[in-house]
């Protein structure tokens, strides 16, 4: 019995020793946003507990009271049906059903993203004279570019915030899609190249916390971090002198070169940003001579261009936009680069090849995405529509 005793309180204590190495910052957030999502996870898990301890429960004792040692125990090979005991077994199960359901319903137009700050905490609302920080995201190969439009300053792989501050991001990315995530401020929100996602947060501790990408996108995934740190206002307005002191200028030549993949990217500082880059960068036309997302939408939306728009296939093709220099993801092929697949196409059961099984896909290199008739609904994007000469309707 010593020994047993012995090997219990070890058993207990081995828990322990795994979450010592975590880190439960997800559990103990800084952000009201990250508080009440950590508020939600304990009162499901909660309400799912109250269901599943008494059935783990009830399932070892009548394991050991109807044990076949038990003569004691009541043997009835006759019962078949007891109300009382129908009631409680449907009963408990879809009250907790309902109220997972209510708690779902109101979390997730609660803490919808796209809905704008209504409280900086549980104990305080936002004043009324309060202006949001505004934050432009966008997630590079491997790294990730922040934009403040209001200072005119940029960063990488580096983000700064005052506490208290409603932080409203805009969020896209160059190429691969990824996942915006700060534990410690709110939830991931997914980057995807020419589409933008939007997020609300406050921060409301001063602290330096770790963010990231939570989404797998190529070789240098592991490395795509960066640092938010949380200031007061008078620490925020000496690293917004910092930045404009040691930062240098991001035109479109400086960014085409920070575009390109790399790995375990430094901070860097911009002093200065062009106005219209980061639309350009959602629009997918930050390369010289790429039609925007904007405008091919835009001719999409009047009709068409008709035969007069076989010239816009270039300005199209985004998918091909470093292969001139050697630059290829690890994992592209035919078509985007013209690279042999690794294994060899699937036959069918005629003996047919599989691949170009697709009528009406392009076989030409590249992304077409000038289809007459066709929109994108949904696709949010900030720049200009096209100009008059674009809109040919023939």
């Amino acid at each position: 019995m010593p020994k047993l005793a012995k090997f219990s309180r070890l058993l207990s204590v081995l828990p322990l020793l795994f979450l010592a190495g975590c880190n439960m910052v997800v559990m103990a957030p800084s952000g009201d946003i990250a508080m009440q999502q950590r508020d939600l996870i304990v009162i499901s898990t909660v309400l799912m507990l109250l269901i599943i301890i008494p059935v783990i429960f009830l399932t070892l004792f009548f394991a050991w009271r109807y044990r076949r040692s038990n003569t004691a125990a009541t043997y009835a090979p006759e019962w078949h049906h007891s109300t009382r005991l129908e009631i409680v077994i449907w009963a408990a199960p879809l009250a907790i059903i309902i109220a997972l359901g209510a708690v779902t319903w109101i979390s997730t137009h609660k803490l919808d993203p796209y809905r704008p700050l209504d409280r900086l905490d549980a104990e305080r609302a936002i004043p009324a004279d309060t202006k949001p920080l505004n934050v432009e995201v966008v997630a590079l190969d491997w790294k990730w570019l922040f934009f403040y439009p209001e200072l005119g300053i940029a960063t990488v792989n580096e983000l700064a915030a005052p506490v208290d501050m409603p932080i409203n991001f805009k969020i896209t990315a160059s190429s691969v899609m990824n996942s915006f995530y700060i534990p410690a401020l709110a939830g991931q929100i997914y980057a995807m190249p020419g589409m933008e996602t939007k997020l609300h947060a406050v921060i409301n501790k001063e602290g330096e916390y770790e963010g990231f990408s939570a989404n797998y996108s190529g070789a240098g995934f592991s490395h795509m971090r960066f640092k938010f740190h949380g200031l007061n206002r008078e620490g925020f307005d000496a690293w917004v002198a910092q930045v404009k002191q040691q930062g240098t200028m991001l035109n479109r030549d400086a960014y085409l070169k920070l575009e390109k993949p790399s790995e375990k990217e430094p901070v860097r500082y911009y002093a200065g940003a062009d106005a219209d880059l980061y639309n350009a960068i959602l629009n997918m036309c930050a390369t010289p001579g790429k039609m925007c997302m904007s405008e091919m939408m835009h001719i999409d939306m009047m009709g068409g261009g008709g035969k007069e728009s076989a010239e816009n296939r270039e300005k199209l093709q985004y998918d091909t936009r470093h292969a001139d220099e050697g630059i290829v993801a690890p994992a592209a092929t035919v078509p985007a680069t013209g690279a042999p697949a690794r294994s060899e196409p699937a036959e069918r059961t005629d003996g047919n090849s599989m691949q170009n099984d697709m009528p009406g896909m392009p076989s030409t290199p590249g992304m077409d995405m000038q289809h007459e008739g066709h929109s994108m609904p949904g696709m949010s994007n900030g720049a200009d529509p096209a100009p008059a000469q674009l809109n040919n309707n023939n």
